[in-house]
């Protein structure tokens, strides 16, 4: 029923990917880490070898990959650096509402745009009184002949500065809750949008997060992705298909930590002998493999079953809750290998927890995961 063997042409991705990584990402990664900075070249040389929007479909000029490819691509980039892994697949968060709900010629104008230039877009939700509860937004769309004014304030959005265009939700009267939420296709060259600060944040410094005003957004009818009524639905249609890929940035950050714990224990000498030889620190080396084997599974099952249609809230939220929950502890388990020297930035472990903690709160906290989980088996 199941084939865990990769095929020559996965091989050959996961190759190129990992050859990229080492050469042009993790080389930077940590001074990107300290300027929080994002490498626009770096990003731009990516996309020119495919491994940016590596889904979008051929009859837009995409590679046409499968999610189970575009996992093994994010595995790979997140292991050099989860920060800019986030920016490089938001682009993925953006695309996939327009993929599900998009008018052909939306799709043939964005998704076209992402595969042909280098460029970033956002997916827009949270808001600053409103994050997991999405029903709750205040960022008003009214109607305005055949298209909306959108005004409002969307925060904590990743690549919010750098964007080329942005997939807004808003609601033409949030007492309506999910019943009055709309989504938009709003370009970073339409008067009244205005990127915010950009954050200073704890972790995935390298990914751009900064809030976006939009202050009375003219936004046409050719723009309207899905009037107020669908673009509730269509919000959690795309994380149950973009978090998989969450999951799969939190597996290779751990496979990053367990790497670099496995040569420090070999190389770190106690009481006469290398630590890799105390069994405490085995367990916890040991607990590692097994988080990344068990992750793995999930990530890929996932993965799997959006290439074959069966879009499952319950079996992308798994994949999601778990790996989030094994990265952080993963994590927290290298610093300790790592000792006092985990606790610098001298070594690479020290960015490894603070990147790991985002993969619980971002495209649904781990609480949120764990109703979505709790519903869909109730609901059986």
């Amino acid at each position: 029923m199941f084939d865990f063997e990769p095929s020559e042409e996965q091989r050959t991705l996961v190759d190129t990917t990992r050859r990229f990584v080492r050469e042009r990402i993790m080389p930077i990664a940590a001074q990107c880490d300290r300027e929080s900075q994002f490498p626009t070249k770096v990003f731009e040389e990516a996309h020119s070898i495919g491994l940016i929007n590596p889904t979008l479909p051929s009859s837009y000029g995409g590679a046409g990959l499968t999610d189970v490819d575009d996992s093994l691509i994010t595995e790979e980039i997140a292991y050099g650096c989860t920060g800019i892994q986030t920016s490089f697949t938001a682009n993925t968060l953006a695309s996939t509402p327009i993929r599900l709900a998009g008018t052909e010629q939306q799709k043939k104008r964005y998704l076209g745009w992402l595969a042909q230039e280098p460029i970033l877009a956002s997916y827009a939700t949270s808001e600053p009184s409103m994050g997991s509860d999405v029903a709750g937004m205040q960022c008003r769309a009214t109607k305005d002949g055949g298209g909306y004014v959108l005004s409002g304030t969307k925060q904590w959005i990743t690549n919010a500065s750098l964007a080329s265009f942005y997939v807004v939700f808003a609601t033409e009267d949030p007492s309506l809750r999910h019943r009055g939420i709309g989504a938009f296709i709003v370009e970073r060259s339409q008067p009244g949008v205005k990127p915010g600060k950009h954050e200073d944040k704890l972790g995935q410094r390298a990914s751009d997060t900064a809030p976006v005003v939009l202050e009375d957004v003219r936004v046409p009818a050719a723009q309207v992705l899905a009037p107020p009524g669908e673009g509730f639905k269509l919000a959690m249609e795309t994380f149950d298909q973009t978090r998989p890929a969450i999951g799969a940035g939190a597996l290779g950050l751990m496979r990053r930590c367990l790497d670099e714990c496995v040569a420090y224990a070999r190389e770190r000498r106690t009481f006469g002998v290398a630590i890799a030889n105390h069994q405490l620190v085995q367990a916890m080396i040991a607990e590692m493999a097994i988080r990344i084997e068990a992750t793995s599974l999930l990530v890929r099952k996932a993965a799997w079953s959006l290439d074959r249609g069966a879009r499952s809230p319950l079996i992308s939220s798994c994949a999601k809750a778990y790996a989030a929950d094994a990265a952080m502890q993963t994590a927290l388990d290298a610093v300790q290998i790592f000792g006092g020297y985990g606790y610098v930035k001298d070594y690479p472990v020290e960015k490894l927890m603070r990147d790991a903690k985002i993969f619980q709160i971002y495209e649904g906290t781990a609480q949120i995961q764990r109703l979505v989980i709790a519903r869909s088996v109730a609901g059986r």
